[in-house]
């Protein structure tokens, strides 16, 4: 079992990443700081940003995008979704349901 850690993303105990979840020194820290249900939402966070962005991960400036944006939603001032972006099923420019703007 991995134990627990305070998450840096929640602000509360939580149960731990088994393995640093990415390389380097971002993914120690993160290994270090970040719950499993933290890095939960991460994963979540980073298809939208993928998805609305059309970001191929084979693109190193794509990659290094998400990299910038992983460390903002853990460490930094927190996730900010893409200004145009709503939730699918609530309409509006960047949800999949929006019927096309004229």
């Amino acid at each position: 079992m991995a134990g627990t850690v305070q998450c840096a993303k929640l602000g509360k105990e939580l149960p731990a990443l088994e393995h640093p979840p990415y390389p380097g020194e971002l993914g120690k820290r993160i290994f270090e700081n970040v719950s499993q249900d933290g890095w939960e939402m991460w994963m979540q966070h980073s298809v939208i940003l993928i998805n609305h962005y059309g970001l191929s991960l084979i693109d190193p400036q794509a990659r290094a995008f998400l990299r910038t944006q992983m460390e903002e939603f853990f460490f930094g001032e927190g996730a900010q979704m893409p200004e145009d972006w709503t939730p699918e099923g609530q309409g509006g420019k960047g949800a999949p349901s929006a019927a096309p703007r004229k």
